[in-house]
């Protein structure tokens, strides 16, 4: 797929007289992109769109630079210490999306500019831990290899965690642009991990990202590369010739890795699941949407703060936890299912 151009991009003051920023701009001018002035992502308006699908596609396509001003670290259980951010949003459209319960009207993508502030940060938050190691997980709010191109913060951030005796990072992607990180001392400090799925599912549902085979493709580069890999399905839909489609998933990723299949690789599985205001916010975005978003055939879960979400009844959820894991036990020897929710 051809990589993410905003058709606009807004820097906030202090954004614009850094390392980053000047990357940001240098790229701006050699495409062409129009150059604007914010004093804050808030203060972004105006946008072109007469009603909530178009508003939502120009935001999509407009990029806010700024410093990330909060360096309280979120806990990120269960996979990882922590969770920083490079962004918020991401240039991906994937109609399923769980940020847009949180990410508002206009779901600008915005990436932070203050990397030696966050690493300082990262540093103190390690140094707490001390002598045990701690991990971090850099894409919870947004795909930063999404943008990679653009900001070059992912690579600095691998390349900042390579140096770290104690501090682990962890990241993962729906894009396939990995050739800027391959030859990059991570020192295997850095865990990539991929999201993968049905090819009816990343057809129907996933835009705006690489396709199947594009990711599996570049997960065996940075195998090659000797990046520790993970990979999480997710989210898994029982659609129809679903058993076949996960099948050939994992068959051609067992393919791409080749010898590496043998090494220990952790598989996350995640089913669908919705809440009633995101699936009024979806539907509103994706009138046509195919998306099964039937209350009356799933069963409700209580999650964080008492939201509710409709997942899977248990018995389709049993059903496609034992088949895709026994695929995964099948096909890599030394496979671990860190969980199935």
């Amino acid at each position: 797929m051809d990589l993410w151009q905003p058709e606009r991009v807004y820097f906030e003051p202090t954004a614009k007289d850094t390392i980053v920023g000047r990357r940001i701009q240098q790229y701006c001018e050699e495409h062409n992109v129009p150059i604007l002035e914010t004093t804050s992502h808030n203060q972004v308006r105006d946008l072109p769109g007469k009603d909530e699908k178009s508003k939502y596609a120009a935001a999509k396509k407009t990029l806010i630079v700024g410093t990330k001003r909060s360096m309280k670290l979120d806990p990120c259980r269960s996979s990882a210490d922590y969770q920083f951010s490079l962004m918020t949003n991401c240039p991906g459209t994937c109609e399923y999306c769980y940020l847009f319960s949180t990410q508002g009207k206009k779901p600008y993508v915005r990436v932070y500019v203050n990397m030696e502030e966050l690493f300082q940060t990262i540093d103190k938050y390690i140094e707490k831990k001390l002598p045990h190691a701690t991990v971090f997980e850099a894409a919870s709010t947004g795909d930063p290899l999404g943008v990679e191109h653009i900001t070059g913060t992912l690579k600095d951030t691998i390349i900042h965690f390579g140096k770290l005796q104690k501090g682990k990072l962890r990241v993962v992607t729906k894009y396939s642009n990995v050739d800027g990180l391959l030859d990059i001392p991570h020192n295997n400090h850095t865990r990539f991990r991929f999201s993968i799925n049905s090819n009816y599912v990343i057809k129907n549902f996933e835009h705006n990202v690489s396709n199947l085979w594009d990711r599996l493709r570049a997960a065996g580069k940075m195998a090659e590369a000797g990046y520790p890999l993970g990979f999480i399905i997710a989210p898994i839909m029982l659609h129809e010739n679903w058993k076949q489609e996960y099948k050939e998933l994992l068959e051609g990723l067992h393919r791409q890795l080749g010898a590496k299949s043998d090494s220990f690789i952790p598989f996350e599985l995640i089913q669908h699941r919705f809440t009633m205001n995101a699936k009024n916010i979806i539907e509103e975005r994706y009138p046509n949407t195919k998306l099964d978003m039937d209350p009356e055939k799933r069963i409700k879960k209580w999650g964080k703060y008492g939201r509710t979400k409709y997942v899977y009844p248990k018995e389709e959820a049993q059903e496609a936890k034992e088949y895709i894991s026994n695929l995964i036990k099948d096909m890599f020897p030394h496979g671990h299912i860190q969980y199935f929710t």
